[in-house]
């Protein structure tokens, strides 16, 4: 028997890909639509940079635009807020970000950032008691990390700190590491010697070892160094931007062609997506390359998108990540009750990446009064683009003779991912045909 199964969009956005919610989750208040003004550097955007949220900020982004559903919310607090004194850690702002995450049914990507821009986003006052700290140049936005090496060797310990407490807590699915320079993007990474930077970057890799890894684009010999440690993936901050999107994206590209393999690329917009409207930007040119880039997740800040923009944004959406669905099943529909089963599937990926997350593939008998489950050994993280062939065989000893439903879904106890087919869905499992076991 063969069944063969249409393309059909997810009707949810699957775990770990896709737009990100920023600061911000699945149905809390957006900050409202700003306009940039180029003539004050910019400095109006410094109070939506970080968590906590200042009380002060509008947030009725909602009332004016679109913004879809997200799986993933991106999150960045500052060193100062982690480590308000010299070893003590606010784990608690952490954790309550990871609660609401989880009960808002999504997982977090999360960045600690030496520091911002702003004088009340500097490093933590008591770091200045030991080395000079510089202040922001009057006039501009941009402000250097101390170049004192022992800046390093500091953060550090707030970064193993973190993981200590974090690293096993399955609501924080991805690190974002934070170099020298505001909001940890590298702007100041040349004040520092390699050695600094990769003493900085084995703190990551060494001490998160659930947590998936991601490094700036800036600082991409850095993020092929912590490859030979363990998988870790690049993100691109400000697409949108000539020099970043035409220039400096595809050059990271192809020094890091293969990183999409094995471990996830990101994406944030330069500005936001209101911005680009307003700019008369090419919005298709932009996602094009986030799509050839292999990207899995995209950060447009958590403002409102133009309405206008849905129906590209949510066709974009669904080419993020992965997108699997079965193509094609093939199997006998009648198996003897001692038998060995076989099942081969044709999984394709309509997505531009893989999964990195390791969830079991399962196969369900559905009889009259009796279930019968087989979880099965298959890495999907395995499964890249287009077509990927699955061979499965089941015992079938002491399963009753009757007729049963055959039935696929993966699933764990946290994560049901939706395939693209047109096949009926219960929540968890599609049904793909039919069997019946004879004595």
């Amino acid at each position: 028997m063969i069944k063969i199964f249409n393309y059909k969009r997810e009707t949810r956005q699957n775990p770990f890909i896709g737009f990100t919610s920023f600061q911000h989750l699945n149905n809390e208040e957006l900050y409202s639509d700003l306009i940039v003004k180029p003539e004050n550097n910019l400095t109006e955007t410094e109070h939506v940079e970080c968590y906590p949220i200042p009380s002060y900020v509008k947030q009725k982004g909602r009332a004016e635009g679109y913004y879809p559903e997200c799986s993933v919310a991106y999150y960045r607090v500052i060193w100062k807020d982690f480590e308000p004194k010299e070893g003590q850690f606010n784990f608690s702002l952490i954790q309550e970000v990871l609660d609401r995450a989880k009960e808002a049914g999504q997982t977090v990507m999360f960045r600690l950032l030496t520091h911002s821009t702003r004088e009340s986003d500097d490093v933590p006052d008591w770091l200045k008691t030991y080395i000079k700290c510089p202040a922001r140049p009057a006039g501009k936005r941009v402000k250097d990390s101390p170049s004192d090496p022992r800046f390093i060797d500091f953060f550090i310990k707030a970064v193993v700190a973190f993981a200590k407490e974090f690293d096993e807590n399955p609501v924080l699915d991805v690190m974002d590491i934070s170099f020298p320079g505001s909001w940890g993007e590298g702007s100041s990474i040349d004040l520092f010697s390699d050695a600094d930077i990769k003493k900085l970057v084995d703190a990551y890799t060494e001490n998160f070892k659930n947590t998936k890894l991601i490094g700036q684009l800036i600082a991409d010999k850095f993020v092929k160094y912590a490859n030979e440690t363990k998988p870790v993936g690049w993100r691109a901050d400000g697409v949108g931007h000539p020099v970043v999107t035409n220039e400096l994206i595809p050059k990271t590209n192809d020094y890091l062609k293969d990183v999409w393999k094995t471990a996830p690329i990101s994406f944030e917009a330069y500005w936001w997506l209101g911005e680009w409207q307003r700019k008369g930007w090419d919005i298709d040119a932009f996602f094009n390359r986030m799509l050839e880039c292999h990207a899995s997740t995209f950060n447009a800040k958590s403002l409102p998108i133009p309405i206008e923009w849905k129906e590209k944004m949510d066709n974009f959406n669904a080419k993020l990540g992965y997108h699997f669905g079965i193509k094609r099943a093939e199997f006998n529909e009648r198996a003897h009750q001692n038998s060995k089963f076989r099942l081969n599937l044709n999984i394709f990926n309509y997505g531009v990446a893989p999964i990195y997350n390791k969830i079991p593939v399962k196969i369900r008998l559905q009889g009259q009064s009796r279930d019968f489950t087989f979880e099965q050994k298959t890495d999907i993280t395995k499964w890249l683009l287009n077509d990927n062939p699955v061979e499965i065989e089941l015992d079938l000893s002491g399963i009753p003779a009757e007729k049963y439903k055959l039935q696929v879904g993966i699933f764990n106890q946290k994560n049901i991912l939706e395939l693209c087919m047109d096949a009926p869905f219960d929540g968890k499992f599609y049904t793909i045909g039919q069997i019946e076991i004879y004595k």
